[in-house]
């Protein structure tokens, strides 16, 4: 578990904390269900539906701890005190992918907030990292799975 301080606002934290609250309370409990009524049909050591649903256990268990670990490293981000001239949480930035000559706009969000389909990138991801700092003008070579990608800034602002 890392101590590093993960920046969050309400919204976001809130949405874990629901994730977090349906885990412990309905997953978990049909988990646990499901163990003991295969573990009523007898021998464990041949019962590949008790084994499955202990395993399922286990890794939901796993998403519990993790989620209750960024939570207890969450600290809130008020919007209004951000700068509006330097990519930071909570930004709206315009770029211009200079290779495709393409414009795109992504929100820099914290964990829970994250939703790809609508350019709501983590700031932790390779592209928030590489967008994190710039002002308008700057260009950021960003190191990206598939190779390396080009985005001239050319608009910041609050969503």
């Amino acid at each position: 578990m890392s101590t590093e301080r993960i920046p969050i606002t309400r919204e976001g934290y809130e949405k874990l904390k629901a994730d977090l609250y349906r885990m412990q309370n309905i997953e978990m409990i049909e988990i646990t269900r499901r163990v003991a009524a295969a573990r009523d049909m007898g021998d464990l050591s041949e019962n590949a539906e008790y084994h499955a649903a202990r395993e399922d256990q286990g890794i939901l268990q796993a998403k519990i701890n993790d989620l209750q670990d960024r939570l207890a490293r969450a600290y809130f981000i008020d919007k209004n005190n951000l700068p509006t001239d330097t990519v930071v949480f909570g930004s709206m930035v315009k770029v211009k992918d200079l290779d495709l000559e393409e414009e795109e706009i992504f929100i820099l969000v914290g964990p829970g907030e994250e939703d790809y389909n609508n350019n709501r990138i983590l700031t932790t991801s390779p592209i928030g990292q590489g967008l994190l700092g710039k002002k308008v003008g700057e260009v950021a070579d960003i190191q990206v799975p598939m190779g390396t990608v080009r985005f001239a800034i050319l608009q910041i602002s609050l969503p």
